[in-house]
């Protein structure tokens, strides 16, 4: 009887964790305990009044450390210039512009592996002779990079379509470039497509525009800096190749005369391609729960590709980094564990 209340508690928990509604309902009430002001209402007034001198300070602290965020930007910009040689080596490499040297090739546990693969293909070559003239297999440079890193990477792979993915396999380069000492705090990401027969672009981009400063409404929120909107570019399809949209055809019957015809037009769809045609955000307007949950998904996936897909690409590639994040929210997981058991 217990396991089956526990059972039923445990999948009540995970609707609550799915359902952003009940998620931000519960952060209320949670806010609504935190925040309560029962501490302060039973202080003597000397003792509020230096307490309200404490929170004067703690807005000067905030300040003071959206300027330490404001130079970690500065420092980001620059360093960014120190990697840009190598993620531009990175590109030549996968592009197959240019053919790394066996010294370049050298990894540690290659020699391992390629005994491995000797003893293999002696084996192979023993049961299959290798029939005259076949070719070996040389692709240039390593197809398909940046593909499969959107295949491997769930956040990637949900907006990931079929019919994006003959697009993406002309995928060069992904860049980050930071905004310049004397712009509002950004940063763009660039998609370096090559030649092809879906749009006439060269480069994809999509700029965040973040906010490092304290609300002056809300300062005690601060926690560094914030993305605050964000803007696409406009894709120049070839005819015919628009993978947002769809082509529907819909029967329609004239009133008067009874006269049916087909009326052909075009609708969105699914494609990553969306994601360079945000949501359109105006200072004064207001957006319901969906516009906002798909601007802060949004959000999210801009931060991802500038913190980890874009300087990590090659351990997405290979799973490396996958397994690192996993292992990431399994300790995550085990801490909250630890937390909520009532015998630790």
């Amino acid at each position: 009887m217990e396991g089956d209340k526990s059972e039923a508690k445990g999948k009540v928990g995970d609707q609550v964790m799915q359902n952003p509604q009940a998620l931000a309902a519960l952060q209320d009430r949670l806010d609504s305990i935190t925040h309560s002001p029962s501490v302060m209402d039973s202080l003597p007034a000397s003792v509020k009044r230096r307490v309200n001198a404490l929170k004067n300070l703690q807005v000067k602290s905030a300040h003071i450390e959206a300027k330490f965020y404001e130079e970690v930007h500065e420092l980001e910009r620059k360093y960014a210039a120190l990697y840009q040689p190598l993620y531009d080596k990175r590109k030549e490499i996968v592009t197959g512009t240019v053919e790394p040297t066996d010294e370049e090739c050298e990894w540690q546990s290659d020699h391992e592996e390629e005994e491995l693969a000797d003893e293999l293909q002696k084996k192979a070559s023993i049961e299959e002779p290798k029939e005259e003239g076949a070719a070996e297999e040389n692709p240039k440079g390593i197809p398909e990079f940046w593909l499969t890193i959107f295949r491997s990477v769930d956040m990637l792979s949900d907006m990931l379509q079929e019919h994006d993915e003959p697009i993406l396999r002309h995928l060069q380069d992904i860049k980050v470039i930071f905004s310049g000492p004397d712009e509002p705090m950004s940063f763009t990401l660039e998609f370096h497509f090559e030649p092809n027969n879906y749009f006439k672009n060269t480069v994809l981009t999509k700029v965040y525009k973040m906010k490092s400063e304290p609300d002056s409404e809300d300062p005690f929120s601060f926690e560094g800096p914030e993305i605050i909107a964000c803007e696409g570019c406009e894709i120049d399809w070839q005819k015919g190749k628009d993978v947002t949209v769809k082509t529907i055809k819909k029967k329609q019957k004239h009133k008067g005369r009874g006269v049916v015809r087909t009326v052909t037009k075009q609708v969105p769809t699914d494609s990553f391609f969306n994601f360079f045609n945000p949501i359109k955000v105006s200072p004064d307007s207001e957006l319901d729960e969906d516009s906002e949950f798909t601007l802060a998904t949004d959000f999210e996936i801009g931060h991802f590709f500038r913190e980890r897909i874009v300087p990590r690409a090659v351990l997405y590639f290979t799973g490396e980094a996958l397994e690192d994040d996993e292992s990431d929210q399994d300790d995550e997981m085990d801490e909250e564990e630890e937390e909520g058991d009532p015998k630790a």
